[in-house]
C-alpha cells in the first residue's frame, strides 16, 4: 500500500505530551521522520520510547499536542491504512501454524489471502509456516510478528524492540530483515536498546530521555556533537610527542595514557599534521590511527547527565 501523499514526513509531531497522573511519561515531543528512512529511536527503560508508538497506532491518547501518521492524524482509520506495528510481545495463537495465524490477521485486516505467502517469503519463515507457533523459537516468534505487521503492505512499520530476548543468531538476522525492508522504500520507525544494531541499519536516530527528546540526527551528526573520538598515536618518545602535538592550536588536548600510546583529542581529518609535526622533529611514528566514537558511547554521554532535561532538546541535525 502506498498512499500517495505528497508530505514528505512519514511521522510528524508537535509537543505531543502524555501524562498519567503526576507521573509525565512524553513531554513536548517534536518528532520528524522522514519517508524511506529507518529511524532508530532510543533511550533508557521509561524514557517514553513505548508511550510515543501508542501514541503513534491510537492504543493510548495524547494529553496534549498532536501528531499526525503518513499525513493523517494519529490513530484514525486513514493513518492506520498505512501502518503496520509489533508493539512488545506478538500475540498469536499458540496452537496455530505460523500460516494459520497470519490466514486469520489477513481475514481481520481484509487483506487478499496471497499476502500471506509473500510476507512469509518476506521473513524467511516458507520453511517453517506449518509448524505450531508455540514450537517456534523467540526469534521464528519475531520474525513472524514482522510478518503480521507487514500484511497490509504498510507505508510504515513500527517495531518496538524486535530483537529483544534473541540470540546472538537472531539479533544478526532481525537486522539483515530490517535492512531488506529499508531497500523495499519502506518507512521503519525501530525502538531497541541494542545499540551497535541500530548503529548499522538506522539512517537517524532520536534519543529520548525522561520523556524528552534531547538529540536527533544521523549517528555521524551525533558523534560531531558530542565530540569526536580523536587519535591514538604510537611513537618511540611519547612525552615528547604529547608536548610537540598540543602546540597546535587545533589540538584540544594530549596525554600519555597508560599503554604508552598517545592520545590526542583532535579532529581526526587533522591526522596529517599530527604525523607531520612529529616525524620533521625526528620521532618515529610507528602508527596513528582515528578514534572513531560508537553510537553506544554517544548515547551514554547523552544519558548519564539525570539532572532535569530543559524544555528545548539539543538539536545536532540540520534539518
Amino acid at each position: 500500500m502506498r498512499d500517495g501523499h505528497d508530505d514528505d514526513m512519514a511521522v510528524r509531531t508537535s509537543g505531543l505530551t502524555k501524562q498519567y497522573g503526576p507521573e509525565t511519561g512524553v513531554f513536548g515531543l517534536d518528532l520528524l521522520i522522514r519517508r524511506g528512512e529507518v529511524y532508530g529511536f532510543l533511550g533508557p527503560n521509561g524514557a517514553g520510547k513505548s508511550t510515543t508508538m501508542r501514541m503513534l497506532v491510537g492504543l493510548i491518547r495524547p494529553t496534549s499536542g498532536t501528531a499526525t501518521v503518513l499525513g493523517h492524524p494519529a490513530g484514525t482509520r486513514s493513518s492506520l491504512r498505512g501502518v503496520g506495528a509489533l508493539i512488545e510481545s506478538p500475540a498469536l495463537y499458540p496452537h496455530l501454524s505460523g500460516r494459520d495465524n497470519l490466514r486469520i490477521l489477513a481475514g481481520y485486516a481484509s487483506v487478499p489471502g496471497d499476502r500471506v505467502e509473500t510476507v512469509l517469503e518476506e521473513v524467511g519463515m516458507t520453511a517453517k509456516a506449518d509448524v505450531a507457533f508455540r514450537a517456534y523459537s523467540l526469534g521464528m516468534k519475531q520474525r513472524l510478528a514482522v510478518a503480521a505487521a507487514l500484511l497490509k503492505d504498510p507505508d510504515l512499520l513500527i517495531l518496538d524492540e524486535p530483537t529483544n530476548g534473541l540470540d546472538p543468531e537472531g539479533m544478526a538476522s532481525m537486522r539483515d530483515l530490517i535492512t531488506g525492508l529499508r531497500r523495499a522504500n519502506r518507512t521503519v520507525l525501530l525502538s531497541s536498546h541494542l545499540l551497535a544494531e541500530v548503529e548499522h541499519v538506522c539512517d537517524r536516530v532520536g534519543v529520548i530521555r525522561g520523556g524528552r527528546l534531547i538529540a536527533d540526527g544521523t549517528v555521524a551528526e551525533l558523534r560531531r556533537g558530542a565530540g569526536e573520538g580523536g587519535l591514538t598515536v604510537t611513537v618511540d618518545a611519547p612525552e615528547r610527542a604529547a608536548e610537540l602535538v598540543r602546540q597546535l592550536p587545533e589540538v584540544r588536548s594530549a596525554t600519555v595514557a597508560g599503554d604508552g600510546k598517545v592520545r590526542v583529542a583532535v579532529d581526526p581529518g587533522e591526522a596529517a599534521a599530527v604525523n607531520r609535526l612529529l616525524v620533521v622533529n625526528g620521532l618515529n611514528v610507528s602508527e596513528l590511527h582515528r578514534e572513531v566514537r560508537s553510537l553506544e558511547d554517544v548515547f551514554f554521554d547523552l544519558v548519564e547527565d539525570h539532572r532535569p532535561a530543559g524544555p528545548a532538546p539539543v538539536e545536532v541535525s540540520n534539518r
